[in-house]
């Protein structure tokens, strides 16, 4: 993917003709630049299994039997697009966890926000899968995982993975085409991400639960595994670490809320969801008899139940138990 041609889509706002048939256009933002790892990123962990290339705009992360590796913003932000296209590790890469995510619990422990991006290794022959989550205010009793599969192998090229968080909204994209959206609701109180979070990539082994629950474990055989990072996006409202005030001002603060899907867009996410999500939190009877306020069928709660997914083809998980620890032991 030509990392120009992505962002001058991005300014233009262009429609542009996605795999299922649709068309979908792009949030239109100023100034909308990547960033090198120097510009906009600090190293977490992992020493050497982070490596820089390309004058510092491609990022490496490996995970090796000593360690694995991650990065996070310099600043905080308070809503913004934020965004980069990621390579995942080839062969087998069973409990391996590659995430691309915001969050503030190193500033708020028991009431922290997360939007999530996660990518779980499979053996070899099964592919990639990749799971959504959002918390807020310390919501973590109540996962509002979901999963889907992909129509492309994660291993072979570069794929851009975004989200777009506002105050009223949070829209996750892949390749420019949104496959989920959550609406803040009146009866989620605080459980809508809503505090300045920190932008993060990692790379670790979940060999606990991320492969069919923990049945298949990282094997160190085959690393290092190394996921790669490019097209850094930060375009958020920065805040002040100390009192959290932001510093957005003019059109960069009202940016974000006034971002609305189209309706080509809509359809487009509808298709995605119809064709290729694996679970919802929203439909699992075993962890939530009663579902989540967000999840009713009223038009208040299109953000976690899009009218595509209304009609989840849930012949495919009947007769299997789902996992109250873990969601991946369905899969």
């Amino acid at each position: 993917m030509a990392s120009s041609s992505f962002f001058l889509l991005l300014l233009l706002g262009s429609a542009l003709f996605i795999s299922n048939g649709a068309t979908a256009s792009l949030p239109e933002l100023p100034n909308l630049t990547t960033l090198s790892f120097e510009e906009g990123y600090t190293q977490l962990f992992g020493d050497n299994n982070l490596m820089l290339h390309g004058e510092g705009r491609t990022v490496h992360l490996s995970l090796d039997q000593r360690t694995g590796a991650g990065f996070a913003s310099q600043d905080l932000y308070l809503h913004g697009f934020f965004s980069a296209s990621i390579k995942l590790p080839s062969d087998y890469a069973a409990g391996v966890v590659v995430a691309f995510y915001m969050s503030n619990g190193d500033v708020f422990e028991k009431t922290h926000d997360e939007l999530d991006f996660e990518f779980l290794g499979n053996i070899r022959g099964r592919e990639w899968r990749i799971q959504t989550n959002v918390y807020g205010n310390g919501s973590t009793a109540v996962g509002r995982e979901e999963r889907y599969g992909l129509w492309f192998d994660p291993t072979e090229d570069y794929h851009q993975y975004s989200i777009l968080w506002s105050n009223e909204r949070i829209i996750f994209y892949i390749d420019n085409i949104p496959i989920r959206e959550a609406v803040r609701t009146q009866a989620m109180g605080g459980h809508f991400p809503s505090k300045p979070m920190s932008l993060y990539a990692t790379i670790w082994d979940g060999s606990s639960w991320a492969t069919l629950g923990g049945r298949y474990k990282v094997n160190y055989k085959y690393a290092p595994y190394v996921a790669e990072f490019a097209d850094l996006v930060l375009h958020g409202c920065a805040v002040n670490p100390s009192d959290h005030k932001t510093v957005c001002q003019g059109s960069d603060a009202i940016a974000y809320d006034t971002i609305r899907m189209s309706a080509d867009q809509r359809t487009a996410m509808d298709k995605f969801r119809m064709k290729h999500m694996t679970y919802s939190y929203c439909h699992d009877r075993v962890r939530y008899p009663t579902p989540p306020s967000e999840c009713t069928l009223g038009p208040e709660a299109k953000g976690f139940l899009a009218s595509g997914e209304a009609k989840f083809n849930y012949r495919r998980r009947r007769g299997k138990r789902y996992a109250r620890s873990s969601v991946d032991a369905i899969l």
